[in-house]
């Protein structure tokens, strides 16, 4: 399949556009530039609010002003990685694409998926003159994937629509109505460094080739944690082995991904290297077996390196014991009957990085239950507090609480029914979503998220499922045509 044939053309000749324009999250300018010409160009009433959201809004087609007004909305940042040899500027460069069967995926990088064809499916509607619909509104928030800002910082009546259909949603033939609330918990560890013991033998150990994806969407899936797996062995070895430094410790990059990747750097006595190097090996053929389904690319890798100053030991020996020791995955499964075969509550260990004086260790935390959310940011608190490190965390976004009389969602699971003869499923989803800070701000919105399927969100096999776009354009096009009047 050529690039040139995929369908729904209109759509992918927007998202074509789009991915010409770099949008890393809090620095979408050019995105938000591109956005108000083309809808001024076009003599839409357009504007920015003073976050930097954009909503361009379209007037109903001929037989429908008295329908209600429909929100579509997506965030225009996109996350922002690729493979480490793959040289690529995410502020310049423009996103390579190519299909490869019945996807559509990136020469290295993120693919701008999310939510970048979200952003198409709205272009192309405001685009078009053949397509029946009431009053539309199309809403771009900026910096959804480092804290939800742009939906943060919307003032109440920028949106005036009653119903909103965000498209930000990955599996085709699921039809979101709850969302998790989310918090990110960092913490910190203050030391000095000194010298290795005398006879030390520096080794530096790396991990990578995991899947990792989203730690909310991905987080039941029971991919490896890098840092995890990372810790995991240190654990061991200091247990092990008297005398054991650590100099560094380096994994993930972005507080909603699962670490694909990282390395440290040990001191280990010279009359046990090679027993360290043998544990490795065993370690690694073991964490290899324990994930042979999710992740069976792993690449493991123990050499000589050059020596350093460690961390001093006690800091080192409570850092590695509160990574063996802290939750990371599943915490606790949905009790309502509708939605009991979601996660409730997670958490997942993002990023560590050590500096000369310091490591910061940034995790986030997941739950459709506020009360639970709280305890699970204490409960990652509590391990990192006991070890001696500050813990603080954010305040975080609400979740979203399904609405058991929504309108919106009896119209679209008629209208799915109707094109495709079959149920769509409809659930909540263990990731935030905008919709949770609208209900705050919109407490009559009726809203529903749903979009075209993704898989690998949040990293370079970050792939898009070409024929899928197609069912969720015809979708909501039919949603749009059987909006009611006011």
């Amino acid at each position: 399949m050529n690039k040139n044939d995929l369908k729904p053309a209109v759509v992918f000749q927007q998202f074509a556009k789009i991915n010409e324009i770099p949008r890393p999250s809090k620095h979408e300018e050019k995105m938000i530039e591109y956005l108000k010409n083309w809808g001024e160009s076009r003599g839409l009433d357009t504007q920015v609010d003073e976050t930097g959201n954009v909503i361009i809004r379209k007037p109903a087609t001929k037989g429908y002003e008295n329908r209600k007004t429909v929100i579509l909305q997506s965030h225009m940042d996109m996350v922002c990685d690729k493979l480490v040899d793959v040289e690529f500027d995410f502020n310049r460069d423009p996103i390579r694409t190519y299909v490869d069967g019945e996807w559509l995926t990136a020469e290295g990088t993120t693919l701008g998926a999310d939510d970048g064809i979200g952003c198409a499916i709205e272009l192309a509607i405001l685009d078009s003159s053949d397509i029946e619909h009431g009053p539309i509104e199309c809403v771009f928030t900026r910096d959804e994937e480092t804290g939800l800002t742009g939906a943060e910082g919307m003032k109440a009546g920028f949106m005036t629509g009653d119903y909103l259909i965000n498209l930000d949603s990955e599996d085709e033939g699921e039809i979101f109505v709850s969302c998790a609330g989310g918090r990110n918990t960092q913490a910190k560890f203050t030391f000095q460094r000194e010298d290795a013991p005398a006879g030390s033998f520096f080794l530096k150990g790396s991990l990578k080739g995991l899947v990792g994806g989203h730690s909310g969407d991905d987080i039941n899936k029971k991919r490896a944690n890098a840092i995890k797996i990372l810790g995991r062995f240190l654990f061991q070895t200091m247990r092990r082995y008297q005398n054991v430094g650590l100099a560094q410790f380096h994994s993930g990059k972005l507080h909603n991904a699962i670490p694909r990747d990282g390395y440290f750097v040990i001191a280990v006595p010279n009359e046990v290297k090679e027993n360290v190097r043998a544990d490795w090996n065993v370690f690694s053929a073991e964490v290899e077996d324990e994930f042979h389904v999710t992740d069976s690319q792993m690449v493991w890798n123990m050499e000589s390196t050059e020596a350093e100053k460690v961390i001093e030991p006690e800091v080192a020996r409570k850092f590695v014991w509160a990574i063996q020791a802290v939750d990371n995955g599943i915490y606790a499964i949905c009790q309502d009957e509708a939605l009991n075969d979601m996660v409730e509550t997670s958490s997942n260990i993002a990023s560590i990085h050590t500096e000369e004086t310091e490591i910061n260790i940034l995790s986030s935390q997941r739950s459709n239950v506020m009360s639970n959310l709280d305890n699970m940011c204490a409960t990652i608190q509590a391990v990192f507090e006991l070890a001696g490190a500050t813990a603080v965390s954010s305040d975080g976004y609400p979740a979203w609480k399904m609405k058991a009389d929504s309108q919106l969602t009896k119209i679209a699971v008629d209208a799915y029914k109707q094109l495709f003869k079959k149920e769509p499923v409809v659930r909540g989803i263990h990731a935030g979503l905008e919709c949770g800070l609208f209900s705050e701000r919109y407490p009559n919105l009726d809203m529903v998220s749903f979009g075209p399927t993704l898989r690998f969100v949040h990293t370079p096999d970050e792939r898009l499922h070409i024929p899928t776009v197609q069912m969720t354009w015809d979708h909501l096009l039919l949603i749009l045509k059987n909006i009611p009047a006011k």
